[in-house]
């Protein structure tokens, strides 16, 4: 059963291309620590595309072990053989469930994803869940969205299109037995409220009691500490946004806990000296969120 609440989408450690594992399992532990619902693996913060079948695989099987709480992969791939192997490989390790997009690079019609989902979803046998993120890839329309729902063969859907309308939609469809989670974190406050079941959440990554708080002091109607745990959340995307994704994630991160995530392809001069700026600025927001947000 996927979980609601709060999914941190992990970031990666990795020293060149390839994975730290030791410190992936760290990282695990370190979120579910701090509260987390569960955990999402390669997901864009964790950049899958990096890493090849076998790796991905690996690290999953590791941290699904070792967790203690339930863990998501995302099982994304430019094919469908691809997209059916990682599938299969987590579920069959005990993973919460298998996430999968549109094939990404090449951009595909609704007509060629809905059938892509239908095929996976015959083919893999187990909990999959879907994943909207149109800046990367095909967009998963949501009217296609809402026919795959309603086989019931989908046990959930991510949307990171940051358009509430969307989820919106979903919602209104009132499909049982599925979980509805954002993607974009500045709008969690706004569809929380309207029903969404959680979020798999970026920020959670280097954050994860900022997510927290803002999702209990949502549900308990505290919008004392809903105002102010929102307001350190957009005060860290105003940087986020300036970098490439999931730069700024990944370097807070290496401030607080000293994991390594380098950034996939070179910054200029002036990118550099932003970078720096930022890494001093998140010491303070990250203290201030530690002594705000007790979990």
């Amino acid at each position: 059963m996927t979980p609601n609440g709060i999914l941190a989408a992990a970031v990666t450690p990795r020293r060149g291309l390839t994975i730290d594992s030791e410190a992936a399992v760290e990282l695990a532990t370190f979120l579910s620590s701090k509260g987390v619902a569960g955990i999402v693996l390669f997901g864009s913060s964790g950049e899958f595309v990096h890493f090849d079948l076998g790796d991905r695989a690996r690290l999953a099987k590791q941290i699904i072990k070792k967790s203690h709480v339930p863990v998501l992969v995302n099982a994304s791939h430019s094919t469908f053989d691809g997209t059916v192997e990682l599938a299969r490989r987590a579920i069959g390790e005990g993973a919460a469930a298998a996430v999968a997009m549109p094939p990404y690079y090449f951009r595909y019609g609704q007509p060629e994803i809905r059938e892509f989902f239908l095929r996976l979803g015959d083919a893999v046998e187990g909990p999959l869940s879907l994943y909207n993120i149109p800046i990367l890839t095909s967009e998963l329309a949501v009217e296609t969205a809402c026919g795959l729902l309603k086989t019931g063969r989908f046990c959930g859907l991510k949307d990171s299109s940051g358009d509430p309308a969307y989820l919106e939609a979903l919602l209104e469809a009132k499909q049982p037995n599925t979980k509805l989670y954002v993607g974009a974190d500045q709008t969690y406050r706004q569809l929380k409220v309207k029903g969404v079941h959680g979020a798999v959440s970026g920020v959670a990554s280097v954050a994860p009691e900022l997510m927290v708080a803002l999702d209990q002091a949502v549900a308990n109607g505290d919008d004392a500490m809903a105002d102010a745990a929102e307001a350190l959340l957009h005060r860290f995307l105003e940087w986020f946004v300036q970098f490439p994704i999931p730069a700024a994630i990944a370097q807070a991160l290496e401030v607080r806990c000293g994991y390594k995530c380098p950034i996939a392809v070179p910054l200029d001069a002036d990118m550099r000296v932003k970078l720096e700026r930022f890494r001093e600025w998140s010491k303070g927001w990250i203290h201030e969120v530690e002594s705000r947000c007790r979990i």
